[in-house]
């Protein structure tokens, strides 16, 4: 996959991008909403970029796509997990890279290439009620709010915002 932003380019992983995921994974928002994706050491990096280079051809996913900078420096990611009920839309931005528009650009591009590709009317967008700044990702791309309370966020009932995206 190779989609083009006017600053951005989204790609599939290669193992030379392990050094930059697990370096990405662990600043403090990582660790904050989303501790499963964070990689303490380069060997849980380069087993989880292996994985996900593996499911780029299967129909199930997760398809998980890394953020580039034009300049070619890795930022982030961007992917689509199977949630049972449907598919979520998902972004990580280093916090180096916050604040700058980076993962809504990447998210705009990605979602009408995703749902096309793989024939979705509609893609969720959830996150933790307190991440504020995911939530405005979402309201930037067009999500609409569906539910706003208590509910099922990586195994334990959180606070929680859940949109959704309509192709």
């Amino acid at each position: 996959m190779r989609i083009e932003t006017e600053r951005l380019v989204i790609t599939d992983f290669t193992l030379d991008m392990v050094e930059a995921v697990h370096l990405n994974s662990l600043d403090e928002d990582n660790r904050r909403f989303v501790p499963d994706e964070v990689f303490e050491t380069m060997e849980e990096a380069r087993e989880t970029v292996e994985f996900l280079m593996g499911r780029y051809g299967s129909e199930e996913g997760p398809f998980v796509h890394p953020v580039l900078l034009k300049t070619g420096e890795n930022i982030g990611y961007v992917q689509l997990v199977n949630i049972g009920e449907g598919w979520e839309l998902g972004y990580h931005i280093a916090k180096a890279y916050t604040g700058r528009g980076y993962a809504t650009e990447a998210a705009q591009a990605f979602l009408p290439v995703m749902a096309m590709k793989y024939g979705l009317g509609c893609i969720y967008g959830i996150c933790l009620a307190d991440n504020l700044a995911s939530a405005r990702v979402m309201e930037k791309c067009g999500f609409v709010n569906l539910y706003k309370g208590i509910g099922p966020y990586q195994g334990a009932q959180r606070p929680i915002v859940k949109n959704i995206w309509k192709a």
